[in-house]
């Protein structure tokens, strides 16, 4: 897969494209089409096509999902990022046997400290997308929310949720 449509995390993308944690595999015509959007990605009409088409052969597939999410986030169309991260979470949740509602996720339900751990990291980055993409819409205190919640589940904060939190305290001060 081309670096141009899936980074900065091209490794953990081409583990997810090949895991058989995350699904039966991807059928290689879903992988060629993913291909070809990160080829095409200045050709938004093409890209997107390909990656419908993707999404076509691999409904639900977690590297279609991303490959979806981040070319919607690169083009500022961060209200359909948001629509994907939302299926990247139940996904996730999914693959994980967690809640389908993140608010319901408790820190024991799985291995979220250990970063190796390709199944909670997919949660864990597919819950501080939505985070972010909220507050990115306006939506603060979901935000805040699904912050906190990361927080709570990687307390040791490997995946930066901190940052996110920072950024919310500052939100409305006055710089002067």
């Amino acid at each position: 897969m081309p670096d141009t449509l899936l980074s900065p995390q091209v490794e953990i993308n081409e583990a997810l494209v090949t895991s058989a944690l995350l699904g039966r595999g991807l059928p290689s015509e879903a992988e060629h089409h993913l291909w070809e959007a990160g080829l095409s990605y200045h050709l938004d009409d093409i890209a997107e096509g390909h990656l419908r088409e993707a999404e076509a052969l691999a409904p639900g597939h977690a590297a279609v999902l991303i490959g979806l999410y981040r070319f919607y986030f690169y083009k500022g169309r961060l209200a359909e990022a948001l629509g994907v991260a939302r299926r990247c979470l139940l996904k996730a949740a999914e693959e994980n046997n967690l809640p389908a509602d993140w608010r319901q996720v408790r820190a024991g339900d799985a291995e979220f400290g250990r970063y190796e751990n390709i199944l909670p990291r997919f949660f864990l980055f597919s819950l501080k997308g939505y985070a972010y993409l909220q507050m990115r819409l306006g939506q603060t205190e979901e935000g805040r929310l699904a912050v906190q919640k990361l927080l709570e589940l990687d307390p040791t904060d490997k995946i930066g949720a901190r940052v996110l939190l920072g950024v919310l305290d500052r939100m409305g001060q006055d710089d002067e």
